[in-house]
């Protein structure tokens, strides 16, 4: 919620949220959308003309159908907070770097207009909210993201060698949430996503924008010289030297930007996201993101 001031610096102008189509007369948008979109109970204040007469008569109560303009800008946010996020040299843990860019995004969306939706990987049931539009909707995001993230830390606590889950089936599940034309916001440093979430990943850089948000720590970028604990998934624990010589300063750094070179080749477009630099640097970082969603 504290990140809302730097969303609004350097806002796209206020013809973009008028005009859903290019031309030189900006009108304002009318109606409620011919696109379906869901369908709930009714609420005093509803127009009876959206009641969804088959949902009414199946279950005896009144049931309205809503819809959404089809020019509108829907937009998942995926974070990434499975265990090998929760960790961090400096400042903050990669995961937490991961929700602050996702929610100056989001903000931004909100702000433009446009609906925000949530999609949470975690070692756990993943956390889902499907895209909806105004101040309201964010709120309940930025809520969903902490909440989620305290869940995460709460069972990495009480089991911290537990195996890292795959991310392509929150990646799907994350698809499902947009409709036609939507766009889709990953969040993560990509360690372990699973054997299939470049294949799948590609697939649906055909269907739907993609656009990748890189977490990098400090640490990965350039290493101290020395040994380093580590634990293991399966329970064994020992000291080792990093095999990258220090000296070799964004060695990482230049890893990063080779597989961000790679993705976009494959049509998805991305940042890299130093979790140091703090929010006050991701916001140019995602106001760019924002210009090509």
């Amino acid at each position: 919620m504290g990140l809302r001031h730097l969303a609004r610096r350097g806002s796209a102008p206020a013809t973009r949220t008028l005009a859903g189509l290019p031309g030189g007369i900006v009108t304002r948008r009318r109606g409620r959308g011919s696109e379906p979109e869901d369908v709930r109970l009714w609420s005093e204040g509803d127009d009876r003309r959206f009641i969804d007469r088959n949902a009414t008569a199946r279950t005896g109560q009144l049931h309205v159908r809503t819809h959404h303009d089809e020019r509108d800008r829907a937009v998942v946010l995926l974070a990434d907070f499975r265990p090998g996020m929760l960790f961090g040299t400096r400042r903050a843990l990669r995961s937490v770097a991961a929700a602050e860019a996702l929610a100056l995004l989001g903000w931004r969306v909100a702000a433009d207009g446009g609906r925000v939706g949530l999609a949470v990987a975690a070692a756990g049931a993943p956390t889902v909210l499907r895209p909806a539009g105004g101040e309201r909707a964010m709120i309940a995001v930025t809520g969903a993201l902490a909440q989620a993230h305290a869940d995460a830390l709460a069972a990495e606590s009480g089991a911290p060698t537990r195996a890292e889950p795959p991310l392509e089936a929150t990646l799907a599940l994350a698809r499902s949430l947009l409709p036609a034309g939507g766009h889709l916001v990953i969040a993560s440093a990509l360690d372990d996503p699973g054997p299939g979430f470049d294949e799948l990943l590609t697939l649906l850089a055909e269907r739907i924008a993609i656009r990748l948000i890189l977490v990098s720590d400090a640490f990965e970028r350039a290493r101290p010289p020395g040994y380093y604990p580590f634990a293991l998934a399966d329970g064994r624990r020992g000291t080792a030297l990093p095999t990258v010589p220090s000296t070799v300063a964004g060695a990482a750094g230049e890893s990063a930007e080779a597989r961000l070179a790679d993705y976009a080749r494959r049509g998805i477009a991305g940042v890299r996201l130093d979790v140091e630099t703090g929010p006050e640097a991701y916001a140019p970082l995602m106001e760019r993101l924002d210009a090509v969603l």
